[in-house]
């Protein structure tokens, strides 16, 4: 039995009786990253030495009134800061970026005394759903290695799925963490927008972008947002709400709690096992109390549409600072420094990148603003309309992660369109700037995770964490991959 089965309460008090060290911790990480990740491929960078050394300093440290992070190992995506420690964005504009500064939540876990193990692959500046945009890697799925981690934040999840962390971080524009974690099947969380400091997270869309957790069960999940949770005076988006106890809402009680359920969400395009998969979890939250009723979100059709368009235009602007002047990756035989532009842009940037700076470019630029970039916005606002709607009545909104189990690598990569499909069940929660967490929700035919979809009212975490809790406690799908 791997350390990792077990939750952050019991490695902490295993800790402080002595049963296991802070090295033991670290130590494990990465033995499993030698055994598996030849074949997964989540981690980019890894840090052992600084990992070893901090658990010797901890460990000296350790008292009897330390968190629950205290010694804890974690994986990082890579496209949060971390002084010191090689920063890419899985890309080769910034393959050699190693940064003078740590992100907020970067502080946030050194303060709580979490140990970071490295830095986990991604597509390229966030953009993708499949991690196989990736400049470096392309991070596999460890349900079956022949399929997709989802993305962006898939050597996230892939690296929690197979035990090579306890618990990692990704972030969230247009799904990239529940996604992931529903292929992967864990437990990931997209906070409300301004609930988690954005400080230090290299930005793919500005309105959009969220750091937040991945775990293997809620309740460490919960833990994990209240350590990196809260304002912060260098994100200028981040919201001065209370940061709550979370773990105190996992009671297993939802009687009386009222559940919406989205046509749409069932509708068009998802396949018939994930349908059921939903169906049954239904089942298990009416079974605990809670009464369901289906609603509508009738904008949420155009949230794709809406998404690319917004979030590739934020990105033209800034992606704008990557220009090989004064950092990253610098072209050679440039003639002058337009020409020094160019070539480093071009051959610093991958398809999908270059892809979305120039739909984003031509939504902005004169004469189609009005018709895109004005429209879309106006778009997201209906659509934010409608959640507020639905929360009138109801305490959360229940439907599928994805509409389908992951898929294999290399089937979609080739068409965007399909691609970006993947991810029409959780942008609207980005448009809206709700929280939204992914849990288990069991296996499909051919074997591979399902996950569900629980959404829930601006800053009201806590309410998502007590009916995932609960729906995780009854349904019981401790699953995990055979590496």
């Amino acid at each position: 039995m791997s350390l990792f089965d077990h939750k952050l309460a019991d490695l902490h008090d295993l800790l402080h009786k002595k049963e296991i060290t802070i090295a033991d911790l670290v130590r494990e990480s990465y033995k499993r990253i030698e055994e598996v990740d030849g074949k997964v491929q989540a981690f980019l960078t890894l840090d052992e030495e600084r990992a070893l050394e901090r658990a010797e300093e901890l460990q000296k440290k350790l008292g009897a009134d330390e968190g629950l992070l205290y010694g804890m190992p974690i994986g990082v995506k890579d496209n949060i800061v971390t002084k010191g420690l090689r920063t890419t964005a899985a890309s080769k504009i910034l393959g050699n970026f190693d940064p003078i500064y740590n992100s907020t939540v970067a502080d946030k876990l050194h303060a709580a005394d979490a140990i970071t193990i490295g830095k986990l692959n991604m597509d390229e500046f966030a953009m993708g759903s499949s991690t196989e945009n990736s400049h470096f890697a392309k991070t596999k799925n460890p349900w079956n290695l022949e399929t997709v981690p989802g993305g962006s934040s898939g050597g996230s999840a892939a690296a929690v799925a197979a035990g090579e962390v306890p618990f990692s971080l990704g972030s969230d524009t247009g799904g990239s963490i529940r996604q992931p974690a529903s292929f992967c099947g864990v437990v990931g969380l997209k906070p409300t927008y301004g609930r988690v400091s954005r400080f230090g997270l290299i930005a793919f869309a500005s309105s959009l972008d969220q750091i937040g957790p991945i775990t293997t069960s809620v309740e460490d999940n919960a833990y994990l947002l209240e350590a990196i949770a809260g304002l912060d005076p260098n994100d200028s988006t981040s919201a001065n709400v209370e940061v709550p106890n979370y773990r105190s809402a996992l009671t297993g009680d939802i009687k009386g709690l009222k559940v919406a359920v989205p046509k749409e969400y069932l509708g068009d395009g998802v396949s018939e096992e994930v349908r059921q998969s939903v169906r049954e979890a239904l089942k298990v939250l009416e079974g605990l109390g809670a009464t369901i009723d289906e609603v509508s979100l009738p904008h949420s059709k155009y949230g794709v549409a809406t998404y690319y368009l917004l979030s590739s235009s934020e990105a033209s602007a800034n992606l704008a600072r990557f220009d090989g002047i004064r950092y990253g990756y610098r072209a050679d035989n440039a003639e002058n420094l337009i020409d020094l532009y160019k070539k480093t842009r071009a051959e610093g940037f991958g398809d999908e990148v270059k892809r979305r700076i120039m739909l984003g470019t031509y939504a902005l630029s004169s004469g189609y603003y009005d018709a895109y970039y004005k429209k879309a916005q106006k778009v997201r606002t209906l659509i934010k309309q409608d959640f507020e709607k639905v929360f009138e009545d109801y305490d959360v909104i229940v439907g599928p992660t994805t509409p389908t189990p992951a898929f294999k690598i290399g089937e979609q990569i080739d068409d965007p369109l399909t691609m970006y499909a993947n991810d029409i069940l959780t942008i609207p929660v980005n448009l809206a700037g709700v929280p939204g967490i992914s849990v288990p929700a069991g296996l499909s035919e051919s074997g591979l995770p399902l996950g569900l979809q629980i959404i829930g009212k601006h800053f009201d975490e806590r309410t998502v964490y007590r009916v995932a809790h609960a729906y995780e406690q009854s349904a019981n799908h401790n699953m995990k991959p055979e590496l």
